[in-house]
């Protein structure tokens, strides 16, 4: 299964919608979805990667778009479905803690949240709950999400073919590394917030 769902998603990469598929998981994730744009940015930048720095560029905006539903969830909505969205992944007698956080260290918990495993959608709707500037929080988004995806994309642009060779041999120790850091970065976030 886990075979199939990669060769997918390289198949993917060849054509026209390929970048809209990973623009809508970035989009997601960034505000009510759990499962990180990389699942789809790594196998695309294996597959085209004189195109890995179009899909880090489509990723970072697309999750700064996302990151702006999440603000708005969080400013707007937040009794309702942000409750409900921070409860769902078990941060919920955390944000009280996180909201006072912003307070002294609101741009380094952006930086730092934004490059690790940490679900961003966290981040997003506290940042709107905590009516953390609007302004600051594109500028710091933009600046975490571009540094963390274009650091993906060169990495994998940089080793090239290799890349995808050590991939496709050793696939199942890839996806449990990734699957160990996705659910690290749950329970960091749980731990840390």
């Amino acid at each position: 299964m886990l075979r199939r769902l990669y060769d997918w998603v390289i198949d993917l990469s060849e054509r026209p919608s390929a970048t809209w598929a990973l623009a809508g998981v970035s989009f997601a994730e960034s505000s009510f979805f759990p499962v990180p744009p990389d699942i789809m940015l790594v196998p695309m930048c294996v597959a085209r990667p004189e195109r890995a720095w179009w899909y880090a560029f489509v990723c970072t905006i697309a999750s700064v778009l996302g990151g702006l539903l999440g603000y708005a969830i969080g400013a707007l909505l937040y009794d309702s479905v942000g409750l409900f969205l921070i409860q769902l992944y078990g941060y919920g007698e955390k944000v009280d803690a996180f909201t006072a956080a912003y307070n002294q260290y609101g741009h380094w918990i952006i930086l730092l949240k934004g490059l690790t495993p940490i679900p961003f959608k966290v981040v997003t709707i506290t940042s709107g709950f905590a009516h953390y500037s609007l302004f600051w929080f594109i500028v710091l988004s933009i600046i975490t999400r571009g540094l963390r995806f274009f650091l993906v994309a060169g990495l994998l642009y940089w080793i090239g073919p290799s890349a995808r060779d050590f991939i496709e041999k050793r696939l199942g120790l890839v996806t449990a590394i990734f699957a160990a850091l996705v659910i690290g970065g749950f329970v960091a976030a749980l731990y840390l917030a």
